[in-house]
């Protein structure tokens, strides 16, 4: 094993841990602090232009083709609901980023085929299969939300949002934790032997 290329990326996924950490702090913040206007995006009406009496709220600016709404006072719920739309995904990568610095650090301290690795590499993966479509929830109604406060549509709810495909990664490392635990518990039964 190449304990400095471990200890590198242990130190850089930590470093980006702890980046999407300030980013996540940073942009909630600033944007709850900010007073300029909140816009989202929807494809709801990409086929309608305004002159067709689009239901949109009052103080709503509406491209012309409609699909990018903005609200130049915004409610704090708006406001709330736009941070909705971003920060989940800033958190979630910083968790899980520091749940694979963990997994990292507990190669370097123990190797790489001990009962700790396999634990942290399935709590890694259990926290990226239900993490990435919680987060994807919690980002999709939070953008309906937004929409349907600027443009009152009966049947736009909610949807999920952001890469799906991150569930079978999340997956496939809860397997391998599983896998890489029965090789210990047979490492184990086999030195007890000898």
């Amino acid at each position: 094993m190449n304990t400095r290329l471990v200890k590198t990326l242990s130190s850089i996924t930590f470093a980006l841990a702890v980046l999407c950490g300030l980013a996540f702090l940073g942009k909630g913040l600033s944007h709850m602090l900010d007073d300029g206007a909140v816009c989202a995006q929807t494809g709801f009406w990409a086929n309608a232009s305004l002159t067709d009496h689009l239901p949109i709220s009052q103080g709503v600016d509406a491209g012309s083709n409609a699909t990018r709404l903005c609200q130049d006072s915004p409610s704090t719920g708006q406001r709330a609901a736009d941070l909705g739309g971003g920060l989940p995904w800033l958190l979630f990568g910083a968790l899980a980023l520091l749940i694979f610095s963990r997994l990292l650090k507990s190669v370097l301290l123990e190797g790489p085929f001990t009962d700790a690795v396999s634990q942290r590499l399935s709590v890694l993966g259990w926290f990226v299969t239900v993490g990435t479509p919680l987060t994807g929830l919690v980002v999709g109604w939070s953008r309906s939300w937004l929409v349907a406060s600027m443009a009152p549509v009966v049947g736009s709810g909610p949807e999920l949002s952001g890469p799906m495909v991150l569930i079978l990664a999340g997956l496939t490392a809860v397997i391998m934790g599983k896998i890489m635990r029965e090789g210990v518990r047979m490492r184990e039964d086999l030195e007890g032997t000898i």
